[in-house]
């Protein structure tokens, strides 16, 4: 979904950078902000880019650049990380999620089929910092499995997962409670504008994020004087938009971009290979990410693009050489770099796996 909208930005104009990280706020003279100093996290090479807005959307990340802004600005945020567990999709048996609103624990457990697999969480854990590679908690995995075991007819066992993966929630956190429990958190969005003309938003979900958009939106054309003109997010049809898709094949996630991988693998009969038997990736979606996705690691591929990470985490290490190799060739990278790479992701990988 995050690389369907970035993409979905790029067909309506605008210019999306992956690996640049923001390392300084621009100021004038007046104490307003004007732009950002930014590095290449690939080159290394710093830019200045100069702006009437700034838009802090970083999610658990939100304080560091207010403190960019103003070190003494109270945290914002209150990291809740969520726990997934994934298991053949016979623990299921069938096509149907399962959700259970109430386990002996008062806590909510649900199994969802996804790409003949089964998702099995979640988990709603305070942290006290954000991290970049949050991993699972023992007690986070052993509460899944065993609330899982107590209504599948089929119970998993740690042998069973053949991934497990957390993730950080970017919690809101109030602002008259010194509540604790993340379950008590509002999962509301928030926008704050500060007085150098900052404007971070940050809680919300991803079922609410149009709004938040245009809520973003909205302020910012206040914040830089702009002529206010509606936000059309609500109605936008996003990259790949398709109303026929069919969902037994993998492909219905590209939408109406399956037709250009098609055409990719007839084009050249190596590209339509499969990179692994059991499963239905090719050759072609790995060009796919590199030409159209801006993949620039094998853990863009295989984590954030085509998710086979976290499918079954030993298959994404079995895998992993054969997609550095297209990846070099396609990028003109060397041996050192398709080394490097597979080293960086193969350790990466252990991470998923019990």
């Amino acid at each position: 979904m995050a690389i369907t909208l970035a993409q979905t930005g790029v067909d309506h104009g605008a210019i999306c950078l992956n690996y640049v990280k923001v390392e300084k706020l621009i100021k004038n003279t007046a104490g307003k902000l004007s732009g950002v100093i930014a590095v290449d996290q690939l080159t290394g090479e710093q830019y200045t880019i100069n702006s009437k807005v700034i838009v802090n959307a970083t999610g658990v990340f939100v304080d560091d650049i207010m403190g960019m802004d103003a070190p003494q600005t109270k945290k914002k945020v209150r990291p809740s990380q969520g726990v997934h567990l994934v298991v053949d999709a016979k623990f299921l048996g069938g096509n149907s999620a399962l959700m259970i609103p109430k386990t002996k624990d008062g806590r909510v457990l649900f199994g969802v089929p996804w790409h003949n697999k089964v998702v099995l969480g979640t988990t709603d854990t305070p942290l006290d910092k954000a991290v970049m590679e949050p991993h699972a908690l023992e007690e986070e995995i052993n509460f899944i499995l065993d609330q899982a075991g107590q209504y599948l007819e089929l119970k998993p066992t740690r042998a069973d997962v053949l991934s497990v993966f957390a993730g950080l929630r970017p919690l809101a956190a109030p602002t008259n409670s010194d509540s604790k429990k993340t379950k008590e958190i509002s999962r509301n969005h928030k926008i704050y504008k500060s007085k150098s003309g900052l404007l971070t938003i940050t809680g919300g979900k991803w079922t609410t994020y149009r709004e938040m958009a245009e809520d973003a939106i909205n302020q910012s054309i206040q914040i830089a004087g702009l002529a206010f003109k509606p936000c059309v997010t609500k109605n936008l049809k996003v990259h790949g938009y398709s109303q026929n898709v069919d969902m037994n094949k993998w492909d219905y996630v590209y939408g109406s971009d399956v037709s250009k991988i098609n055409l990719l693998e007839k084009e050249n009969s190596e590209y339509a290979e499969l990179l692994l038997p059991d499963f239905t990736f090719t050759v072609a979606h790995v060009i796919w990410a590199v030409r159209e996705e801006m993949a620039q690691s094998i853990e863009d591929v295989l984590a954030r693009r085509v998710r086979l990470l976290f499918l079954d985490a030993r298959a994404a290490i079995k895998i992993a050489p054969k997609v550095a190799s297209i990846m070099a060739t396609e990028m003109q990278k060397d041996k050192n770099w398709e080394n490097k790479q597979i080293k960086e992701f193969t350790e990466l990988a252990h991470g998923y796996m019990l």
